[in-house]
């Protein structure tokens, strides 16, 4: 039952924090601070009383470890988050960040000395063709729609680049933190929750650097056109709303996923998430009118077939399907 329901908190949290993202987006290109710290502001309080025990609990993994996480995960929260400032769709980004198989088998084997079957090869070989596909389908589409004027299209162009250079950063660091925290789990024991309070409570300083510019949108999000919450009848600005249900849904979606990481198995969790992640894709199309071509469509395709192959789905069915066959000999 719990699996069950933490599948549901994923699918729900997730595609509707797309949905108010991509509305707060639209709107202000360049919220992406004030909704990076309103995320890491909710979940570290939230960790703080439930988790932290209001800071009487001593962490299981030494703070300094911490420290060097935090610094790589508040990074890529603000790029990731700060890219959608730079010409970048949010459809590319979706697909942009599904590309992490990629940074993580090659820093994998840089760092970890690892080594891969010709199918795992394959699958990736997969995944990057279907990003670049996306990516250069994306590229066109960004010079089409700026070419009124020579000087702006080149202008947008070099916004677009910028923007997918940081999103190429933010997921080479991303992966770079996931082998630390392989490299910590190991040594001290997976502690999930914690790090998820750690993660989110410690960079919150960080934020000082950013507060012109976190002030500067709280102030346009206060000149929004009012609205009224449905239900409890109270009047506030729109994009404070959106602000609101995009913290909301980012932390059931994170819970989801946390629950389903202490009950299922890492392929299944790899599964949903590979499925949540193309849902959202569908509802951004859909519900946004996003402009997305066959190419793109093919490209979205070679992105998720290659991650199922990485992740051996169809194998591990073919070996819960013969399993009951074997039992009924027994």
């Amino acid at each position: 039952m719990r699996p069950a329901f933490a599948v549901g908190l994923v699918f729900a949290g997730c595609c509707s924090n797309v949905i108010f993202l991509e509305l707060l987006a639209r709107k202000h290109p360049g919220c992406g601070n004030i909704v990076t710290f309103a995320q890491f502001l909710f979940i570290a309080v939230e960790g703080f009383l439930f988790e932290a025990d209001l800071g009487r609990k001593q962490p299981a993994i030494p703070i300094r470890y911490y420290a060097v996480m935090v610094a790589m995960f508040f990074t890529v929260s603000v790029v990731n988050n700060y890219a959608l400032n730079l010409n970048i769709a949010m459809p590319l980004h979706m697909i942009f960040r599904s590309g992490s198989l990629i940074a993580n088998m090659i820093l994998g084997i840089i760092i970890l000395k690892k080594r891969y079957s010709i199918f795992k090869y394959t699958s990736i070989a997969l995944v990057s063709l279907g990003i670049f596909i996306c990516t250069f389908m994306s590229a066109k589409q960004v010079t089409s729609q700026s070419s009124s004027s020579e000087n702006d299209g080149f202008q947008a162009f070099l916004r677009w680049l910028l923007g997918i250079g940081a999103l190429t950063f933010a997921l080479l660091m991303s992966a770079r933190m996931g082998i630390f925290q392989e490299t910590l789990y190991k040594q001290f024991g997976k502690h999930s929750k914690e790090a998820l309070f750690y993660n989110h409570a410690l960079p919150l300083p960080g934020f000082i650097f950013l507060a012109s510019d976190i002030y500067d949108h709280a102030v346009l999000f206060n000149k929004s056109e009012l609205y009224q919450v449905p239900v409890i009848g109270v009047t506030v600005p729109i994009m404070w709303f959106y602000l609101l249900m995009n913290v909301i849904t980012q932390y059931v979606c994170i819970r989801g996923v946390f629950i389903l990481t202490t009950e299922c198995a890492s392929l299944t969790v790899t599964l949903v998430v590979t499925l949540r992640k193309f849902v959202s894709l569908i509802f951004s199309i859909l519900y946004f009118q996003n402009p997305f071509t066959l190419w793109h469509w093919l490209g979205t395709l070679f992105v998720f077939i290659g991650t199922l192959m990485y992740s051996e789905v169809w194998n591990s069915l073919g070996t819960t399907k013969s399993q009951p066959q074997k039992d009924k000999k027994n």
